[in-house]
């Protein structure tokens, strides 16, 4: 009976236009109020949601956000793309790896797909249709690639869940991230690669040994940042949350250095990341009231014995997952459905023997193509935006991007060694 009103009212509050954490938080308290009284379970849920937002951890999430603000208009963005054009653009197609590996690099040190989609997109798309590039398949490989940086470390959604799994250590799946993300962008290069051969599209035009050496240069204070939050982390030095106020910090100096931001700009950039942040928290104030819910109604545990009774099967179960998390992730954005998915389907991988990093790793990275599937691809909104095409044009091109980041997930689900051999050489 609580499922059902559970699943049933959180459905219809979404169909009816309501904002997802508001429809998070109605649903897990008309669920309450069919155990409980009304003051109880209003209490409660207040009381969960509050206590949901009491961990250190969190902390991490504002101050990588703002770094990501900093980031997006630090001119590090254009130094990251200069620095790829050296390393990949003379290949077929150079245009099209320079946008995935640019988004790669700039991803990951954002930790955003969408600061990602934004920065590189909107100097790599108008560049690439100059070329002679399709406009729809720039904004396709855009698009793809973006999510790369929701995997490659540091990223927000895997401290999310790190506390969504409980005892998760956010270095280890730090780590666990950068094989996998490399992994994606290595397909959709081959399918950019492709691509481009097929239609010949143009190389970008090579540089001169000394003209690399200085973008080498100009790029290497914005790499070193990965350096610096990774094995800061990886060191012992600082936690993952200590981290993120030093990223901060780096990237305000290196904004300022490269006289791309000024005092003047820092309210604006402060703004903006208050607006982020307020809207991740309430999405897991709320996600954490129904995960209590769920908990205290015992639904992970019905749905784990049910998953279960179908097949205990390692295999069996795991594409059964990521085929309801593929399902999920078109209708949800990532932050509320790792939140609610984590506790129901996390007991049931650990009862298989499925380490929970190598599965926090399956998790995002199956979310990540929701990012740019209709109806709330929010990367793929952002993607077209920059571009200035509407996404009808964009489905086809995407196609064999979306093939390769789903064999890219197959790989990674079912060759765990690929997520996990990082973090049991640090010993994590």
């Amino acid at each position: 009976m609580e499922v059902f009103i559970l699943v049933l009212s959180f459905i219809i509050l979404l169909a009816i236009g309501v904002p997802i954490a508001y429809s998070i938080g109605i649903s897990a308290i008309l669920t309450m109020l069919v155990s409980i009284l009304p003051i109880p379970a209003f209490t409660t849920i207040a009381q969960r949601m509050a206590t949901g937002l009491d961990s250190f951890a969190l902390l991490a999430i504002p101050f990588f956000i703002l770094a990501g603000q900093l980031m997006n208009r630090g001119g590090i963005a254009t130094r990251l793309i200069e620095f790829a054009k050296v390393i990949v653009g003379r290949f077929p197609g150079g245009l099209a790896f320079v946008n995935i590996l640019a988004c790669m690099l700039f991803g990951a040190i954002s930790g955003s797909a969408v600061a990602a989609a934004s920065a590189i997109g909107g100097f790599m798309n108008p560049k690439m249709v100059d070329e002679g590039y399709d406009k729809s398949f720039a904004a396709a490989v855009n698009i793809t690639s973006s999510t790369t940086g929701m995997i490659i470390p540091p990223s927000n959604i895997l401290i999310v869940y790190s506390l969504a799994a409980g005892s998760v250590s956010i270095g280890a799946l730090f780590l666990a991230g950068y094989l996998p993300g490399i992994l994606v962008g290595l397909l959709l290069m081959i399918v950019a690669g492709v691509t481009s051969y097929r239609k010949k599209y143009p190389t970008a035009p090579g540089v001169g040994m000394k003209e690399a050496l200085k973008k080498l240069f100009d790029a290497v204070p914005s790499l070193f940042l990965l350096i610096v939050v990774i094995g800061g982390i990886v060191a012992g030095y600082f936690t993952a949350t200590e981290a993120s106020a030093i990223a901060v910090v780096y990237t305000l100096v290196l904004a300022m250095l490269y006289k791309e931001v000024k005092l003047k700009d820092l309210s604006g950039i402060l703004l903006d990341t208050v607006s982020t942040t307020s809207i991740v928290m309430i999405l897991i104030a709320t996600s954490m009231g129904m995960s209590w819910v769920m908990s205290y109604e015992n639904i992970p545990q019905s749905v784990s014995a049910a998953l279960l009774t179908i097949s205990n099967n390692k295999i069996i179960v795991l594409l059964i997952i990521n085929l309801i998390l593929l399902f999920v992730g078109v209708f949800m954005d990532m932050t509320p459905a790792v939140l609610i998915f984590t506790p129901i389907f996390l007991p049931v991988v650990t009862e298989l023997g499925i380490d929970p990093v190598h599965y926090g790793i399956i998790m995002v990275l199956n979310l990540c193509v929701g990012l740019c599937t209709p109806p709330v691809g929010s990367v793929l909104f952002v993607g077209c935006s920059v571009a200035n095409i509407s996404i009808d044009k964009v489905i086809k091109p995407l196609m064999p991007f979306f093939i390769a980041m789903l064999v890219a997930l197959m790989i990674v689900t079912y060759v765990p060694e690929l997520s996990l051999w990082l973090p049991r050489f640090f010993g994590l």
